[in-house]
């Protein structure tokens, strides 16, 4: 019961700091992306994204390296994604009660999007014929193609921003701490959220066996939305700051970032491919991610005008996380 108690506390404690470092990203994000001329949905994709995913990367390091624990890590990447894609609903509960989020985002989004919806693909294909690929070493190649795919989004949204850059030439910000300031709060926080995240797998590993749910759906629901935790707290902080696409872009971005993240962590564990070391009901969440993220795509390109609490494509999107979280849990 003690070591139990103590887990628990621990848990919720790295919880708490990473929410609390998580929510102060989004304002120096902000901060940055005006300085520097950024776009804000070139800011969430590529910078933010990478920042608030630090605690999927500590949580993957941690639980093959430290832990063997290779399903709680691709659990935690499989049930961010998708919890990443939820966020979208959430943030459409925040936002205007007559138009959705969706509506008000950039259409750029689909780039990001789309390139989330390949690389889960090539997941879903590396989950179901984890030998087929083959291996490098002890890494399987599966990996170099979630690198190569990773690589090829940023490139691409980059150059996106590039073409959208001249608009944004003529607009200007004052803020009163200097760019220096702004990167070296920046970062202090993000270093922060990195200790804490570090704590989650340790914690994570004892409660997933003290309640008997396994490594597989606990790591997948649990583990998952705690390290997405900064996603959440960034995003509606961005939204009450009036930077949609800096939320949005956040979203898309960090899930292009977690596979990347799993593609390190096949890397650092050397007893072969992850992938063929944790279990194939990993293939539930990151199907309904395919699909959650193809209804997000819908509503960003459609923009419906009108809503009640949620918009439909919102509504759907929490309705698939809903049913897939179910038969994960029946399938465990």
């Amino acid at each position: 019961m003690n070591s139990l108690y103590f887990d628990s506390i621990g848990f919720l404690i790295a919880t708490a700091v990473i929410v609390a470092t998580g929510s102060r990203l989004s304002k120096y994000g902000d901060m940055m992306a005006d300085i520097m001329g950024w776009g804000k949905m070139f800011m969430g994709i590529i910078l933010l994204s990478s920042v608030t995913s630090m605690p999927e990367l500590m949580n993957g390091i941690s639980s093959v390296v430290f832990l063997d624990a290779p399903d709680l890590a691709v659990g935690d990447i499989v049930g961010s994604c998708a919890f990443n894609i939820l966020i979208i609903s959430i943030m459409d509960l925040f936002y205007d009660h007559k138009k959705p989020i969706t509506a008000a985002a950039q259409t750029g989004h689909v780039i990001a999007a789309s390139f989330g919806i390949i690389l889960l693909t090539l997941l879903a294909f590396a989950i179901l014929m984890p030998n087929t690929f083959g291996t490098i070493f002890w890494i399987g190649e599966f990996s170099l193609l979630f690198l190569v795919f990773y690589l090829i989004a940023i490139r691409v949204v980059f150059l996106y921003d590039k073409k959208d850059r001249k608009k944004r030439e003529t607009e200007e910000h004052s803020y009163s701490l200097t760019l220096k300031q702004v990167v070296l709060r920046y970062t202090f926080n993000a270093i922060i959220l990195m200790a804490a995240a570090m704590a989650l797998p340790y914690f994570g590993e004892h409660l997933a066996e003290a309640s008997g749910l396994g490594q597989s759906f606990f790591g997948t629901l649990f583990i998952a939305a705690s390290t997405s935790l900064p996603e959440v707290v960034v995003s509606i902080a961005a939204i009450r700051m009036g930077t949609i696409d800096l939320a949005i872009g956040n979203v898309f971005g960090s899930n292009i970032f977690n596979i990347a993240i799993l593609a390190f962590n096949d890397m650092l564990y050397t007893k072969g491919p992850i992938l063929q070391f944790t279990s194939p009901n990993h293939i539930i969440p990151v199907l309904g991610t395919i699909i959650i993220t193809a209804i997000g795509i819908i509503g960003i390109v459609f923009k419906e005008e009108k809503k009640w609490k949620l918009a439909i494509d919102t509504a759907l999107i929490a309705l698939v996380y809903v049913l897939m979280m179910g038969l994960l849990y029946y399938k465990r």
